[in-house]
């Protein structure tokens, strides 16, 4: 008898379970889905009017740049790694996948964010000051900040516009601090006002 009872109560525990275990399937499976239709609605965003796409260049191990750092010469820099390369290739093609198959590409002066603008193979890099990192320069950051949203005020958004900077940069007009080859979308107002709709981390 008791041994009948032991069954009947492990027969009503496996019931109870499966109720739990179909809730937690359907929540993160709710989760998944909403977070691939909030990607999905960022890459809708980099389409249209009005927005732009703010990279932090692909993985470059380290942090800063060594004491000897000099402009044009990526031998005294801190660079893009075998995997950072890939990484930039790989981002170009989530946005051909997603419509995005050319694009106006601004950079840092730094070698990595050029090699990742380049390997996005999304178009012509043009070289843009205001984007170069402001880490070891604290300082200049503000002043920095603002003239890159003047740029932005001054810019024809009717088609994709993808900047390739540093965190430090992206962290200082945006509040998001984006990890290496994240996508931080923007908006621009009418009034040339900047607001953050989101990120999209490529790996």
């Amino acid at each position: 008898m008791l041994a009948l009872l032991d069954t009947r109560k492990s027969r009503e525990r496996r019931r109870r379970s499966v109720p739990v275990g179909a809730a937690l399937f359907l929540l993160f499976a709710t989760a998944s889905s909403s977070y691939a239709a909030d990607e999905a609605a960022l890459w809708q965003a980099l389409a249209s009017k009005g927005h732009v796409a703010l990279l932090r260049h692909a993985i470059a191990p380290g942090v800063g740049d060594p004491s000897e750092f000099a402009l044009g010469d990526c031998g005294k820099q801190r660079n893009l790694s075998e995997e950072g390369r890939q990484q930039a290739r790989r981002i170009g093609a989530r946005f051909r996948k997603n419509g995005l198959e050319t694009a106006r590409v601004f950079s840092s002066q730094w070698c990595r964010c050029l090699e990742t603008s380049r390997l996005l193979a999304l178009g012509p890099v043009t070289k843009l000051p205001v984007l170069n990192s402001f880490f070891q320069s604290p300082e200049r950051g503000n002043r920095q900040t603002e003239a890159l949203q003047a740029w932005l005020a001054n810019q024809d958004l009717n088609g994709p516009l993808v900047l390739v900077t540093h965190q430090v940069n992206i962290a200082a007009l945006t509040g998001v601090y984006p990890e290496s080859g994240e996508l931080v979308v923007i908006a621009r107002s009418k009034d040339g006002k900047i607001s953050t709709v989101g990120s999209i981390r490529t790996d």
